[in-house]
């Protein structure tokens, strides 16, 4: 089955990837990413496009974008992936693959769009416990760094931080161990499958909309 992987250059979408190679029907022909044009970056992520063409290149796969604006509405966003997987279709591909992991509006959302031009929406990680999923990514050699934290929920010192055993003892309780409920968002610099690690500086650390801490990765 040829299909595509949304790509957000974090843990998640990762290891949606990790667990899709664990099926050799299964082919993943590109990754998929939106990138805020104005920036060349991953919005909520602050990931530049150069690390995700590193990642890509790391794990030998396509990698396909789509631009969207600053203030990009949700008009313009539905019209311009419909536009896409359009695209996709003529091109024998029928699904796309996606990280999330529990959030219910967010799977109808996408499910409910890739019905209107007969597509399927896969989630590998769907339902699995976030401890238990945040500690198998963690022992399964990825290493990850938090790119954005929401200081509404955490403080600036977890920007920045390696995704690992000590971070994970060290988020409060109300934390998801994932981030899934946007608390954080993350860089992947290495992976099972990629041929090999990519190295980072931490660069400038930003408060973005009086809310959101980001770090600067810059690919050395």
């Amino acid at each position: 089955m040829r299909s595509v992987l949304s790509w957000s250059g974090g843990k998640d979408s990762a290891f949606a990837l990790y667990r899709i190679k664990e099926k050799p029907e299964m082919q993943i022909v590109s990754l998929l990413t939106n990138l805020t044009k104005k920036y060349n970056r991953v919005s909520m992520h602050g990931i530049r496009k150069e690390l995700l063409e590193k990642q890509a290149k790391m794990m030998d796969i396509n990698l396909d974008l789509i631009l969207i604006s600053e203030s990009c509405t949700n008009e313009e966003y539905d019209n311009k992936m419909r536009n896409k997987m359009t695209d996709y279709k003529k091109n024998g591909i029928h699904s796309i693959i996606f990280g999330d992991l529990y959030l219910e509006d967010i799977r109808n959302y996408r499910e409910i769009n890739l019905e209107k031009v007969d597509m399927n929406a896969i989630f590998p990680l769907w339902g699995i416990n976030t401890t238990k999923l945040a500690r198998e990514f963690i022992n399964s050699g990825f290493k990850a760094i938090l790119t954005c934290v929401d200081s509404h929920f955490l403080d600036k010192k977890f920007v920045g931080r390696d995704f690992d055993e000590a971070l994970l003892e060290e988020l409060p309780d109300n934390i998801d161990p994932c981030g899934e409920n946007g608390e954080f968002h993350t860089f992947v610099y290495d992976a099972p499958f990629f041929s090999k690690p990519i190295r980072v500086n931490r660069g400038e650390v930003v408060l973005r909309d009086d809310r959101f801490w980001f770090i600067d990765l810059i690919i050395e």
